[in-house]
């Protein structure tokens, strides 16, 4: 199944039926709901779905946005925050994104799980990349650095978050809701890439499964952290879709399929006709750069 998602329309558009529309002409029969719908888009989006104009795959967390928030922010409660209430706003909120996915017939929800909270080290490693300086002394050490602060104190962080998905599991898997847990491209992001076998031995339910964002893992690849190929086949059994967009590099993502550096047609033997295959594009892209995205990627991997 490919779907295409409303990250790159939202924005433009104050009737959520008129917005499912735009990405039905596009030749899509499924759509994401995005991390940007507005309260306010949600009746013609409703009125869309019921209508037949076209199905709904996936939502995004946090799905419709919480009251006060106009632009997408998928990071406006944290999970593995130390904050209760903050936890408690998370956990409230992302039921309304599985209430949401079971009216609209979305079998899957992807999920951001939190963060550490530490200095940023991503920032400074992507525009040492930009300069050219990977291969660097001084790369290795701030790569190092951010190794073994993260390690340090993840401890309580990953809790919160894993206490947090214990709870929503329950809700999701009583309306067979599966709950992608994404790869992210922030070092400071949770699961760290260490972590994901563990996480998947804490996490044996189906519900839970793993969310690949093609542009992230990209990213951690050329941050120096993953190998986007190995990691991909290590999470294979529990893979339940993709995130498609291209990475120019070090670290543009969003980018068309065909205008950046991945190598898809090295993972092609990884993906299967079960996964769903969600294209995650620049808002700032023209219609026509989104077909021939869309187009090229298919061309590759197949209709």
């Amino acid at each position: 199944m490919y779907s295409f998602s409303t990250c790159w329309n939202s924005h433009r558009h104050t009737d959520g039926r008129a917005m499912l529309e735009e990405i039905r002409e596009l030749g899509f029969e499924y759509a994401e709901l995005s991390h940007g719908i507005r309260l306010s888009l949600v009746p013609g989006i409703i009125d869309a779905f019921e209508a037949g104009v076209i199905k709904i795959s996936t939502l995004h967390n946090f799905c419709p946005l919480p009251i006060g928030c106009k632009h997408a922010n998928p990071n406006v409660f944290k999970f593995s925050s130390t904050d209760v209430r903050e936890r408690e706003n998370a956990y409230k909120h992302t039921l309304k994104t599985i209430e949401f996915a079971d009216r609209l017939g979305a079998k899957l929800i992807v999920l951001h799980m939190g963060e550490i909270n530490m200095r940023n080290y991503t920032d400074k490693l992507v525009d040492l990349l930009e300069a050219g300086k990977q291969d660097t002394p001084k790369y290795q050490k701030i790569c190092q650095k951010a190794e073994i602060k993260r390690e340090k104190a993840k401890a309580k962080y990953c809790e919160n978050a894993y206490e947090m998905l214990d709870r929503i599991v329950e809700q999701a898997s009583m309306r067979g809701i599966k709950l992608g847990v994404e790869i992210r491209e922030d070092l400071e992001e949770i699961p760290l890439d260490s972590d994901w076998d563990f996480f998947f031995q804490r996490f044996e339910d189906p519900t839970v499964c793993y969310w690949h964002d093609i542009g992230h893992a990209q990213i951690k690849e050329n941050l120096g952290f993953i190998h986007h190929r190995l990691h991909l086949e290590s999470m294979a059994s529990r893979l339940g879709g993709f995130h498609l967009h291209d990475v120019e590099f070090p670290a543009r993502d969003h980018r068309p399929p065909g205008r950046g550096m991945i190598d898809y047609e090295g993972l092609k033997d990884l993906v299967k006709p079960e996964h769903i295959k969600v294209f995650e594009l620049s808002p700032s892209l023209k219609p026509e750069a989104a077909r021939e995205g869309v187009a090229h990627l298919k061309s590759v991997w197949g209709a």
